[in-house]
């Protein structure tokens, strides 16, 4: 192999690796330095470095309880994304044109929507004079009061990251032959013996990349938990955007915003391992 052979895939890759290196490593590179920045409210950022930001952040009860908030609505907003994005992708797979694309576009579309529309109209059905709390009160309920809460942020999250998981399952079904449930339903297998013991198993590396997208787009949502929680019920992304823009502490956002970067990073990798390693398992 020439020596011009051997060197031309790194000239093939290297727009995309200097993209790469421009629009995502530098930038979290400027944000570490930048937390590391001390801060003084008189003058604003200083030359001089220190730890104080990681510290203030990592040992106020305000911003553990953010992290933690965040860190629940994620898992909530996954866990009923699966729930609900596995059985509808199965669903899916087994439908047949035209329904399938029908359905198929109906999934998709809400993404072509802006998320902060989509906001809007569930702030319409949520509040107090919305659609959803007329209806209680004509049911004699009396007024249902979901906006600004975490309810209201969860049930707008599931509804704008459910296309992230179901997409990737409905695509890890279509890899698997189409005779594997026939053939369990042959040898005595029920319908729901089949799926849990034969597809399932086979389909959990859709899940776990629909589960990974969905974990990371919820915890660094910004526009859902600002119109829907409100100044009140803060998320991480909206903790950061009050440093930067309201308070001008960068480096306490800059702080905070790896904080959650290497969290999120740290809770991945290990959900990353735990599927790999059970689908592994099963299947070898």
């Amino acid at each position: 192999m020439t020596a011009r052979t051997s060197s031309t895939p790194w000239f093939l890759s290297l727009p995309g690796l200097i993209f790469f290196l421009g629009m995502v490593v530098l930038p979290l590179t400027l944000t570490a330095v930048l937390s590391f920045h001390a801060y003084d409210f008189n003058i604003g950022v200083l030359d001089s470095y220190t730890l104080s930001n990681y510290t203030t952040v990592l040992s106020d009860p305000y911003f553990l309880s953010i992290f933690w908030r965040t860190l629940r609505i994620a898992l909530i907003t996954t866990v009923l994304c699966v729930v609900i994005g596995v059985p509808e992708a199965y669903i899916l797979s087994r439908m047949w044109n035209p329904w399938r694309s029908i359905f198929l576009l109906v999934i998709i579309g809400p993404l072509l929507v802006s998320v902060v529309v989509r906001s809007f109209g569930w702030s319409m059905l949520l509040g107090s004079t919305g659609l959803i709390s007329k209806a209680s009160i004509m049911l004699g309920l009396g007024p249902v009061r979901i906006l600004y809460s975490e309810a209201a942020i969860v049930i707008a999250l599931v509804h704008v990251m459910l296309p992230f998981m179901i997409i990737p399952v409905w695509t890890a079904i279509q890899k698997l032959d189409p005779g594997l449930e026939p053939a369990a339903w042959s040898l005595g297998a029920s319908r729901f013996t089949a799926v849990r013991r034969i597809i399932l198993p086979q389909i959990s590396l859709g899940v776990l990349s629909g589960s990974l997208i969905v974990f990371g787009l919820s915890a660094s949502s910004f526009a859902i938990p600002g119109l829907l929680g409100g100044r009140r019920l803060k998320m991480a992304a909206t903790v950061v955007y009050d440093e930067y823009m309201h308070e001008l502490n960068w480096p306490l956002g800059a702080a905070i915003a790896f904080i959650v970067l290497v969290a999120n990073l740290l809770i991945m990798l290990a959900y990353n391992r735990m599927i790999e390693a059970k689908a592994r398992k099963v299947l070898g």
